[in-house]
């Protein structure tokens, strides 16, 4: 049986105000006739406008597997986001590394097509993270049904034992027999 291809047409946008501070992610979906079939805007009590972007991507590409899609056409207005997804820059910071991370396994059974656009064709989620700012609630069409266990998505912990990006592992020593005193000469041992 073959499978069918689903194109799909998405755009993210994420914003704090007070960075950090209260924001949202926001993803628009659409078909590649620019029917609408989902949008949502996610409040976030606390974050920055990095991590309500990365949240943004996460957000929709969950929402696309749920739509049963194949290959994605993504547009954000972030280009730290987009260049880092691509690899195109590093990605320094330590919490949005570990988001990558997630957004890369989700984003793995998809073909996925992402590009920078600028802040003018980005209106739709960037007004849709403003409304859910404004409301301090999430809000949207057709959100995510399904969302999964923090734990699935959330970043994940570093290890315990790691400096500098490098695991350490505890230094084992092999037991040597205990030091016998030596003699300590006394002030009058000599008399």
């Amino acid at each position: 049986m073959k499978s069918r291809n689903l194109q799909i047409k998405i755009n993210i946008d994420g914003g704090s105000r007070g960075n950090p501070g209260p924001g949202a992610a926001a993803y628009v979906i659409g078909d590649m006739k620019g029917q609408i079939l989902a949008q949502e805007g996610y409040f976030m009590a606390h974050c920055t406008n990095n991590q309500a972007e990365y949240t943004a991507l996460k957000l929709a590409l969950i929402k696309s597997k749920e739509l049963g899609a194949t290959e994605l056409f993504i547009e954000s207005d972030s280009l730290l986001l987009v260049k880092q997804f691509l690899g195109e820059y590093k990605i320094k910071n330590p919490d949005l590394a570990a988001r990558m991370q997630i957004i890369r396994r989700l984003a793995a059974p998809f073909t996925i097509h992402i590009k920078h656009v600028l802040r003018e064709f980005n209106k739709a989620p960037d007004a849709l993270a403003n409304k859910a700012m404004d409301a301090k609630e999430s809000l949207g069409f057709n959100p995510i049904v399904n969302m999964p266990q923090e734990d699935e998505i959330s970043a994940p912990l570093p290890a315990n034992n790691t400096v500098n990006g490098v695991e350490v592992k505890p230094v084992v020593r092999k037991p040597t027999a205990p030091k016998q005193p030596s003699h300590q000469p006394g002030l009058f041992d000599d008399f």
